[in-house]
């Protein structure tokens, strides 16, 4: 059986995606920050200090994606990137003053998101949940 793309799982999910971008763009232009660059400052602010490693594993993303993308908060000031003291292997990343700032400035951000869908906060949780436990389940099994 061929389905259509609107009737694909897969398509709803890629299609709500750029969706969820679109409408998070009008809320970080006016801050200055891309979307992954949001993702990133938001897991700073909730643990500072993280190596790139667990940054990566936290957003899903791997370190030939998420350094460049450090390395252009670096350069506006927002983070730095040191060597940990204990195992120069790994590289630690720590807010500035000013990337401290600036995630109190997109603090507000979740909130006019979750304006923007509609939903209320215990749809969205459900809706979160739901989402997280399909892509652990996709997740491909470690050999």
């Amino acid at each position: 059986m061929t389905l259509a793309p609107p009737d694909m799982l897969c398509f709803a999910l890629h299609s709500a995606a750029h969706a969820m971008h679109a409408a998070y763009a009008p809320l970080l232009d006016p801050l200055g920050l891309t979307y992954p660059q949001y993702l990133a400052l938001s897991a700073l602010a909730a643990q500072d200090g993280q190596t790139v490693g667990e940054i990566g594993a936290a957003l899903r993303l791997e370190s030939n994606t998420l350094t460049p993308l450090l390395k252009r908060m670096e350069q506006q000031g927002w983070l730095t990137r040191k060597r940990d003291e204990v195992d120069e292997r790994q590289v630690r990343i720590a807010l500035t003053d000013a990337g401290r700032a600036l995630a109190d400035r997109a603090a507000g951000v979740p909130r006019a998101f979750a304006e923007k869908t509609g939903l209320d906060l215990a749809s969205i949780t459900d809706l979160r949940e739901v989402l997280a436990d399909l892509r652990d389940r996709l997740k491909p099994a470690k050999s």
